[in-house]
């Protein structure tokens, strides 16, 4: 099973103002590396199409291959469309769920935020659709936006671009496979101060609120290596998860908090800090937003955000 969370590719530390900084002991995103190591060549160039051997997956690599926005019906109905007549010789394109389609996200690059050697040609860098719903609200859905790479949810009636995709090779964990492990009991495996998830091998805190109250992003960096010299149940490798790792800890069936196997964590927060800068602006830094699952991000000097951490564990 290929893991359920990606490595970004951010490969500098900033401090509060958003100046560049030696990584060494920040404990920010870069200094660490975390997840799977991106293949070299990543994607896979064909006449009409690119194939992303990270994930197995194939997309067009026209990113504008529908030169207007959509509605999310509307959307929908072009790719079936493009089924119909065979588009590339492809006749299984879909919307990409809300995994899929960030796992193209780059977090050091922007307009568009898309990994530096990729192929693409002519993507916009706004909102693009993808086929997950927002389960709170159920006439909205998630899409991503490929300026800077947040992942936000409107109304289906609303007008986005769309990039439809196909899997050819491998099993991507998307929120549909995340589905095969919704039982908290087949999925994680709970400790006295730990809960570790067999989807994606990662060892959480179970107290989900480590600062007892927000703080700001420096002070969340500073909580988590403190955390490690205490050694909390027994590791000192703990960190603040990058955005992916607090991506992949969402679950878009849940919302209020949309935290997969909520249950088994203790005090979860609406807003976390994650340890990935935000190169749009590197005075902010990204932050999930748990009651629906939102991406954005969050003024570093600004004491909003809730600390949480994590630390590689063992697949089961």
């Amino acid at each position: 099973m290929i893991s359920g969370y990606l490595q970004t590719d951010q490969s500098q530390c900033y401090d509060d103002a958003g100046n560049i900084i030696a990584c060494a002991g920040t404990g920010q995103d870069a200094a660490y590396r975390a997840a799977r190591v991106w293949p070299n060549p990543r994607f896979i160039e064909n006449s009409d199409t690119v194939t992303d051997t990270l994930t197995g997956l194939m997309w067009p690599k026209n990113g504008g291959l529908f030169e207007f926005p959509l509605s999310f019906d509307e959307a929908r109905d072009a790719v079936a469309e493009m089924n119909r007549a065979q588009m590339f010789g492809i006749t299984d394109w879909r919307l990409p769920e809300r995994r899929e389609l960030f796992s193209l996200v780059s977090h050091a690059n922007i307009n568009p935020a898309l990994p530096s050697d990729n192929p693409f040609l002519n993507v916009f860098p706004g909102y693009y659709w993808t086929a997950t719903h927002c389960a709170r609200l159920v006439r909205q859905a998630w899409y991503v936006h490929f300026g800077g790479g947040r992942v936000f949810k409107g109304m289906k009636t609303g007008s986005y671009m769309v990039w439809p995709v196909k899997q050819v090779s491998g099993r991507f964990s998307s929120d549909t496979h995340a589905r095969t492990m919704k039982n908290p009991q087949d999925r994680f495996t709970v400790g006295p101060h730990s809960v570790t998830d067999q989807r994606t091998g990662l060892m959480w805190a179970k107290n989900a609120d480590l600062a007892n109250g927000p703080v700001k992003w420096s002070r969340a960096l500073e909580t988590v290596q403190k955390i490690n010299e205490k050694s909390v149940s027994g590791h000192t490798d703990w960190r603040l998860p990058n955005i992916r790792e607090l991506e992949s800890i969402t679950d878009m069936d849940r919302h209020s908090p949309a935290i997969a196997g909520h249950d088994v964590f203790e005090d979860i927060k609406r807003f976390y800090w994650s340890s990935t800068t935000s190169v749009y602006d590197a005075r902010y830094a990204w932050t999930l937003y748990t009651e629906d699952g939102n991406l954005g991000v969050g003024y570093k000097s600004n004491p909003e955000f809730f600390v949480w951490c994590v630390r590689d564990g063992i697949l089961g």
